[in-house]
């Protein structure tokens, strides 16, 4: 188990590059298992999780080449379903809940897929059902084995298009059941689809190989399924949740930063939620330029009530983020109301924060309001647990900004999502070292 020891209270200075999407890359490398032909893909993200899944598939008898730093070919001409329902498959599987997104291109293509229960972030509960009632509505038969908590598909004569409502707009589900649609008889039609830019991407993939997908970017997708899909290049969109942490991190330690090449048109609400906590933020061609600042203070709504912040699907602010608000606006002037509507236990990390002296009220464990130091009272160091990938990065930025030296254990968590971050923060001038216990 490795640790970050961090001396806060440096200002940073300088130009990062955002790593390729962690949510993007984990959909776009499962959809290489559609086709037997040769799939190039770009800016994929070196990080665990993603890692993870590129093992696994290697697993299943992906022939798999790095061409370099971040670009992969992937060619699915020989694969071996047996690892399926192996231990190994059972232990790798259960370890990423991005692994999931194997099941949807396994059932289209072989007629079957499986996966154990999957893990990841312990954020409360991230039920499943929406994949699997997609993939029932298709013609699948489910199975679950309660001793070994395993999970199955199978479609002997094929899958046939339908018309469904999705009961959640789910991400990770709405990207399973196109990918299982893409090769069903007949046209299938996905009300309330998630429209994420991932969603998107993962659309714009498919097309390339040849599916037949319209109304991409709304939530109603019309899929007419293909015999077969070919090969294609693609490149992964620039991680939308690395920026607003930069973002974050560059108001909090009063530091001037440029981002470079963020996909302004892919950003969403993301650029308005930070400018609504007073932060100056400029668009130069693609990049986003934060000039220093002593102070943000944070806009009421017009009757002058007290700002909410809340999660919603896209075109909605993601719920990726809401732990860096929470933490951007603990030194802010004036009073924030954070919602995480979508994850329970998300909000838990406040207690660390607390700990540091930010005035954190957690209303439930959906709500908490912040009310901001405005820079007049410097959060102290202290010694605390990661205990996900977005609560760490936030309690990494928090640290950034602390007097003293803090240590951040369970880093494990913030390698899950972010890519050479200690290097990469050293090249802006953060006092960050990566400890081995």
């Amino acid at each position: 188990m490795a640790s970050f020891k961090i001396e806060g209270g440096h200002k940073l200075k300088g130009v990062i590059t955002p790593q390729g999407a962690k949510n993007e890359a984990l959909q776009v490398i499962c959809a290489v298992l559609l086709t037997p032909e040769k799939v190039i893909i770009n800016n994929i993200p070196d990080i665990i999780d993603v890692n993870k899944l590129i093992f696994i598939l290697g697993e299943l008898g992906v022939k798999i080449e790095k061409l370099g730093d971040n670009s992969y070919s992937f060619q699915s001409d020989e694969i071996n379903l047996k690892y399926l329902e192996s231990a190994d498959f059972k232990r790798d599987g259960s370890s990423l809940r991005g692994s999931i997104m194997i099941v949807g291109p396994l059932l289209a293509r072989f007629g079957k897929g499986y996966i154990p229960r999957p893990g990841g972030d312990k954020i409360g509960r991230r039920r499943l059902d929406t994949h699997f009632e997609g993939f029932i509505n298709l013609g699948a038969k489910f199975r679950y084995n309660r001793e070994e908590y395993f999970y199955g598909v199978e479609a002997e004569e094929g899958l046939t298009g339908t018309d469904m409502l999705l009961d959640e707009a789910s991400v990770t589900g709405t990207a399973n059941i196109i990918m299982a649609a893409v090769l069903a008889k007949g046209t299938t039609t996905i009300y309330n689809a998630a429209c994420e830019p991932y969603i998107q991407q993962l659309s714009k993939m498919l097309n390339s190989m040849g599916a037949k997908i319209s109304g991409v970017g709304s939530n109603l997708l019309t899929i007419e399924g293909v015999e077969s899909l070919g090969g294609c290049e693609h490149r992964i969109l620039p991680d939308m949740i690395e920026i607003g942490s930069w973002i974050g991190m560059a108001a909090m330690t009063k530091s001037e930063l440029t981002i470079k090449d963020v996909s302004w048109k892919d950003l969403g609400q993301i650029p308005n939620v930070f400018r609504k906590l007073g932060i100056n933020l400029e668009k130069k061609g693609d990049d986003i330029y934060i000039p220093e600042q002593d102070s943000y203070e944070i806009q009421n709504y017009i009757d002058g009530s007290v700002l909410t912040v809340a999660d919603a699907p896209w075109p909605g602010f993601t719920p990726d983020l809401l732990s860096i608000v929470l933490v951007v606006a603990t030194q802010a002037k004036g009073t924030v109301l954070i919602h995480q509507k979508m994850f329970e236990s998300r909000l838990f990390f406040v207690d660390k924060l607390i700990d540091m002296g930010a005035k954190v009220i957690l209303c439930d464990p959906h709500r908490a309001t912040v009310i901001g130091h405005d820079f007049q009272s410097q959060l102290k160091a202290t010694k605390m647990t990661s205990p996900d990938i977005r609560a760490g990065i936030s309690l990494l930025i928090a640290a950034l900004s602390a007097k003293g030296t803090s240590i951040i254990n369970n880093i494990e968590q913030i390698d899950r999502g972010y890519e050479k971050i200690v290097p990469r923060l050293q090249a802006l001038g953060a006092k960050i070292e990566r400890i081995e216990n």
